[in-house]
Order: C-alpha cells, then sequence, then structure tokens
C-alpha cells in the first residue's frame, strides 16, 4: 500500500495521499481523515487495497464512512470499490501469473 501511495505521489503531482488502516496498525482512517480536513482536503476518495471483497470492505469500511460523513458534513467522501474487483487489476494478475518465471 506504501508503494501505491509512492507512486501516486510521483505520477500525480498535486494530490494528497495518506494510508489508513482499518485494524491492526496505525494510522486509523478518522485519523487521516481528521489530517486531510485540517489541510483544507475538501473531497477525500477511499480506496480499498482488498484483493477480495471480505466483511471489511462490504460491511466495517461503509459504517466507518458514515461516520465519516456525519463527523465531517462538508467533506465529500468517496468510497471506491475493492482494488480486487477492479477488471483492471485482475487481468494483469492473470498477466503475471501466466508468465514463464525469468531464470538467471
Amino acid at each position: 500500500m506504501q508503494a501505491v501511495a509512492a507512486q501516486i505521489l510521483q505520477t500525480h503531482s498535486g494530490v494528497a495521499v495518506e494510508c489508513a488502516y482499518l485494524e491492526l496498525s496505525p494510522p486509523d482512517l478518522p485519523t487521516v481523515c481528521a489530517r486531510l480536513v485540517e489541510r483544507g482536503i475538501r473531497t477525500i476518495t477511499i480506496v480499498p487495497m482488498f484483493l477480495g471483497v471480505g466483511k471489511h470492505a462490504r460491511e466495517d469500511l461503509p459504517v466507518l464512512v458514515t461516520a465519516l460523513r456525519e463527523a465531517h458534513p462538508q467533506i465529500d467522501f468517496e468510497l471506491q470499490g475493492a482494488v480486487g474487483e477492479d477488471l483492471r487489476l485482475i487481468a494483469l494478475l492473470a498477466d503475471i501469473a501466466a508468465e514463464r518465471p525469468k531464470r538467471p
């Protein structure tokens, strides 16, 4: 996830990027969103970096985003689908899986 954030910063100048976690590791999503709001960000797009749509993506995250919208009504929160559901990523993963290993 950190590598994706670094790539965004490198290729999309002017885009504010922060990583947040739902459990086990800080910072959590409410903390990161509060920091972005303090910086004057008015639209926050949340991109779930899940390969599948499990309980976190299906249940926990929508509830959390609803709470964020209530806590920050002036902010436009956009919740994307899990990256693992994106056909572009599925195609890329299939290409990687089908490649023959490179031998030294």
